[in-house]
């Protein structure tokens, strides 16, 4: 190395470093935030010398903070990766041991820097990859699970019946209510809107078939299946995340009982028994609400509501809205234990996923309510 180099690196109060005798490297000045302006850009043309091991005195290091600690890090890693190994002499005892705090605990401080800014495609492609591994991992759940109902269905000894009945007690029999009193207001809307409009025309009794077909082919089972995507999916997610946070999961594995057969196999049976149901009463509400305004606005009596029910309503109506039912009950059940498993972390987590698998569940019941639509126009149905 040059004097004019040496002279160039070396200063009073900022960090420097310099070759001397032997080939010695001797790190002085002051490891600090401030006086590591400079050291960054001239250790790019610095000439290491080109020995197996070398030799660090750190004598004339005056002062050192975290910051300097750091950089003297990562400037350290940077020769161990070139196949150099370092052996340090005359470093202060309270300087080497926040150098050896920090390479122990770089990793995790790496982990709570800011990120570096990226560009447009870094960020689309980064995106992409994430996407297509969550895609990856859902297939993988959903595969597991059809293997599991599978088994499921010619081993049914394998099934633990107590936990099915009291899921079928919570999230059937216990939202009778809340699915009740929604579609009741649902079937009065309808009717009260269509009332409006067919006294216009004098078509008063084709509110029967306004309220009837609505009701039984897309709003019982769409508002039902919404209804049960925020209150039994969400609880779905919530009481396995929490058993994932406090590791209860593993207890299980460790028992030799499989989380599947335990907690996904027994709500996707349940919801799958219970959305049909449901939405059987929340056909015969919501008509009855219907029934109540067509009497009060357009003076249809019950009995002619019924007559006329039964003339106009074709029965693939009704059973149109028993396929969605089933059909709607897996997604949320699949949608709800699958976020529940991909919780890490805290609590926080558990709120988070939760609201994920609330969004995605609703969303995915109007993406195949739509599909539904579209294919059965295409038939003709």
């Amino acid at each position: 190395m040059t004097a004019n180099m040496q002279k160039d690196l070396t200063n009073h109060n900022q960090a420097t470093i310099r070759i001397g005798e032997e080939e010695t490297i001797f790190y002085e000045g002051n490891w600090t935030i401030q006086e590591l302006s400079d050291l960054e850009h001239k250790l790019r043309t610095f000439s290491w010398p080109k020995r197996d091991t070398l030799v660090c005195d750190g004598s004339r290091i005056t002062a050192m903070d975290t910051g300097g600690a750091v950089f003297l890090h990562l400037h350290l890693a940077a020769i161990q990766q070139e196949g150099q190994r370092v052996v340090w002499r005359g470093l202060r005892p309270e300087f080497e041991a926040l150098l050896k705090l920090i390479s122990l605990n770089y990793v995790q401080l790496k982990s709570t820097t800011p990120s570096v800014a990226r560009n447009w495609l870094d960020q689309i492609g980064r995106a992409s990859w994430i996407r297509l591994q969550n895609a990856i991992r859902a297939l993988g759940f959903l595969g597991e699970s059809a293997s599991g109902l599978f088994r499921a269905v010619f081993a049914p000894r394998s099934l633990r019946w107590r936990i099915l009945f009291n899921n079928l007690e919570v999230d059937g029999f216990n939202a009778l209510p809340i699915i009740g009193l929604l579609s009741f207001l649902m079937g009065i809307v309808i009717a009260y809107q269509g009332a409006e409009q067919l006294k216009t025309f004098g078509a008063n009794i084709y509110i029967v078939d306004l309220v009837g077909i609505s009701m039984l082919r897309e709003i019982a089972p769409l508002v039902t299946a919404i209804l049960v995507a925020g209150r039994s999916g969400s609880a779905y997610t919530a009481q396995i995340g929490t058993m994932k946070v406090t590791e209860e999961l593993d207890a299980v594995r460790t028992l030799g009982i499989s989380p599947m057969q335990l907690l996904v196999l027994p709500k996707v049976l349940v919801l799958t028994i219970a959305l049909p149901l449901l939405t059987v009463y929340a056909d015969v509400v919501g008509v009855f609400g219907g029934m109540l305004i067509a009497s009060a606005q357009l003076d249809i009596s019950f009995t002619e509501f019924i007559a006329r029910f039964e003339y106009a309503i074709v029965l693939k109506h009704y059973i149109i809205g028993l396929i969605k039912a089933p059909v709607f009950a897996i997604i949320i059940a699949l949608v709800g234990c699958y976020q529940g498993f991909q919780i890490h972390g805290g609590v926080d987590s558990v709120g988070r996923h939760t609201t994920i698998s609330v969004v995605q569940s609703i969303f995915l019941v109007i993406v195949f309510d739509s599909l539904f639509s579209i294919f059965l126009n295409w038939w003709g149905i």
